[in-house]
């Protein structure tokens, strides 16, 4: 359009640039140290957006589609998105542009600079729009509602005349508290599930000898690793075939994921063990002034005894540590233990934004035309008429 050329030439020189990275990121290392950087500077933390745990997806199928947006001001490194183009926007076989997340990567926000957020999302909508191979539209997943990242690419798309639209809102379980451990637990939690936990951790001590405690410098890295894998893959997800120790690609993700994150100082594993053999383990990575609780599994042959909540009640003493303000669930929405845990809530929502040219431009009025019209639908399936109570 017009109007965009003309704010594209009115743009100081000094504006901030992006470029598609040409070559392996993984393998250049000056572009992983300076990424690595930027990571104490971003706009909001992120686990899922620093290189140790782009360089551990490197192992799952599909990284080979990953393209790596770079944005740089004045030479500096001031942002990085990994996308991939979509062949379907949903259920309507058209193909887009998408912040790329994996099934192990569970929020969207990139890698920012703090207080560059509009100037990263001009340089990159600059980008997709000049590039033949950016279809569609640009969409983003899991990013977190009313931040300065999303605040950054609606001034951005709004410079540009154009929408940001909030395509799906959902919410998970945050922890964020300002109480001690047992304060929060206490009110939190009501007291007659208090006292069936009480119970239930008294039982399974009753078994053997129970211990709790998070890896320290003298453990050994790989052996909690490889108890974690065996523990996951002992349960219903072996069964299911969805453990990560059944796919050599996703074994070796985990095992970077945690190996990176713990050379990075990211890295909490937090284990129950009963007569020294783990019954449950939980890994977080720790983000300040954020953290996020990546994965968790038990022994479901000490299923009665809930070794999964009795853990994520001893991971409550984060709220003691005064370098972290937040824990992110990284679960799904409406998670039944989680969220009767943990009281607070983050709201993380789908944007999509249309690219220029007339061609893109039809496509995105297309794709949100249907959108709109299945969420009417769905609204009118939750809405039953009511029977007359006399219907004869």
């Amino acid at each position: 359009m017009l109007i965009e050329r003309i704010l594209a030439a009115a743009r100081p020189a000094t504006a901030s640039t992006a470029c598609l990275h040409a070559v392996d990121a993984v393998r250049d290392a000056g572009l992983m140290a300076e990424w690595g950087r930027l990571v104490r500077r971003m706009s909001e933390p992120n686990a899922f957006a620093e290189p140790w745990f782009f360089a551990a997806s490197a192992h799952l199928d599909g990284a080979d589609a990953v393209r790596l947006l770079v944005v740089r001001h004045g030479g500096v490194l001031t942002g990085l998105l990994p996308v991939i183009v979509a062949p379907h926007y949903g259920r309507i076989p058209v193909a887009h542009v998408q912040g790329h997340l994996h099934y192990h990567s569970l929020l969207g926000t990139p890698a920012v600079r703090a207080g560059q957020e509009e100037a990263f999302w001009s340089a990159i909508l600059d980008l997709l729009d000049q590039a033949r191979w950016a279809k569609g539209l640009l969409h983003l997943t899991a990013i977190p509602e009313d931040g300065p990242v999303h605040r950054g690419l609606i001034a951005a798309a709004a410079e540009r005349s154009r929408p940001c639209d909030i395509v799906h809102r959902h919410e998970r379980a945050l922890l964020q508290s300002t109480l001690t451990p047992t304060a929060y637990y206490e009110r939190t939690v009501r007291k007659k599930k208090r006292k069936e936990l009480k119970r239930l951790e008294q039982r399974l001590s009753e078994c053997g000898t129970v211990v709790t405690r998070h890896f320290g410098p003298d453990d050994d890295l790989p052996a909690w690793i490889d108890a974690y894998l065996t523990l996951e893959a002992s349960g219903w997800k072996g069964a299911a075939g969805s453990a990560l120790a059944l796919q050599p690609e996703t074994a070796a993700f985990f095992r970077a994921a945690l190996t990176g994150a713990h050379a990075a100082g990211r890295l909490d594993l937090l284990r129950m063990d009963l007569d020294g053999a783990p019954i449950a383990m939980l890994v977080n990575f720790l983000t300040a002034p954020g953290s996020f609780s990546f994965k968790i599994a038990f022994d479901e042959a000490y299923a009665r005894f809930s070794p999964g909540v009795l853990l994520q009640i001893a991971n409550l003493d984060l709220l003691d540590r005064p370098d972290y303000a937040w824990m992110d669930s990284c679960a799904i929405e409406d998670h039944s233990m989680i969220n009767s845990l943990w009281a607070e809530r983050r709201a993380l929502v789908r944007l999509s934004v249309p690219l220029s040219g007339p061609r893109r431009r039809l496509i995105f009025a297309l794709c949100r035309m249907a959108e709109r019209a299945a969420a009417r639908r769905r609204a009118r399936r939750m809405v039953l008429p009511m029977e007359p109570e006399n219907a004869d």
